[in-house]
């Protein structure tokens, strides 16, 4: 099914359907993403925080959605709210996506300052040996 939106759109609204959860709107969000259907994204995401307001990615995914409409001002307080979210395993892309809106701000200590805890989330990462990698099995 590689590439079939269309189809991942059909199978996530099923699943939801059946038992709406935090991942399943995130990740229909995500595949709106994909067609630039940003302002159905971020209601996924929302409607993902309704579920579960612990769950870091869809304050993370509302960020970059707000990022890609050009209005990085408004994507500032989201990114923050996926960086205090509990149930987030991926805290360096909030992080890294500030520094990005700090440096084109010129604001440059805060843009290092965000690049450099993004870089220190991802290594703590690599050192528990959690992520990916304990995803796959190799952990």
């Amino acid at each position: 099914m590689a590439g079939d939106l269309a189809g991942a759109v059909h199978l996530y609204q099923a699943s939801l359907a059946e038992l709406p959860t935090a991942e399943a709107h995130t990740f229909l969000g995500w595949v709106y993403s994909f067609e630039r259907r940003y302002d159905e994204a971020i209601a996924q995401c929302k409607r993902a925080i309704a579920v579960d307001p612990t769950f870091g990615n869809p304050y993370n995914d509302i960020g970059c959605y707000l990022i890609e409409l050009g209005r990085e001002d408004d994507a500032i307080p989201w990114l923050k709210r996926a960086i205090d979210a509990p149930r987030y395993e991926a805290r360096q892309f909030p992080h890294v996506n500030l520094g990005a809106i700090y440096e084109k701000k010129g604001q440059v200590l805060d843009a290092g300052g965000g690049v450099w805890e993004g870089g220190r989330q991802t290594a703590r990462l690599r050192s528990s040996g959690g992520g990916l990698a304990t995803l796959a099995g190799k952990g």
